[in-house]
């Protein structure tokens, strides 16, 4: 982005503080280092600002409807070899700890991490698509072994 100083004076003009005047120029798209040298401060306590503000926003948790626990989005970064780190107020809402297992996806242009349990229940949904209303397929399996049993004694 071109850094235009008269445009970040005008969206920070009125505002009293620097994090104030870190915050609206980030929102803007403005780079880290370029506020910094805007403000005439440490590009570390810029980062620290913004940080700290993303931190806040992910652990501003919304209870659904069906109770579960919904965070505010937050802008992850790409690190080296394509890993992601999950915030942890994400890991703690998701109750993971480190070695769990996530089941990835890629659904109209979304990249989208599962916990094995938001997994299998989806995958419970779209079987239930499939079966008519009043019918267990539990019951229907055990009735299949049974016969199939019951053929096997008939047999031999």
């Amino acid at each position: 982005m071109q850094v235009d100083h008269r445009l970040m004076r005008q969206l920070t003009d009125g505002l009293t503080s620097k994090s104030e005047k870190m915050r609206v120029l980030a929102k803007a798209g403005y780079k880290r280092q370029a506020i910094a040298d805007f403000l005439g401060t440490r590009y570390q306590f810029v980062r620290n600002v913004l940080v700290q503000d993303e931190a806040r926003n992910a652990k501003k948790a919304v209870a659904t409807e069906s109770g579960e626990v919904q965070l505010a989005p937050t802008k992850l970064r790409l690190g080296p070899d394509g890993r992601v780190l999950i915030p942890a107020a994400f890991r703690e809402a998701l109750g993971l700890s480190e070695g769990d297992t996530l089941v990835a996806s890629i659904d109209n242009g979304e990249l989208n991490l599962l916990t094995r349990r938001a997994a299998v229940r989806r995958a419970q949904a779209i079987v239930r698509q499939f079966v008519p209303q009043g019918v267990s397929l539990v019951d229907e399996l055990i009735e299949d072994r049974r016969r199939e049993v019951e053929r096997e004694q008939n047999d031999g």
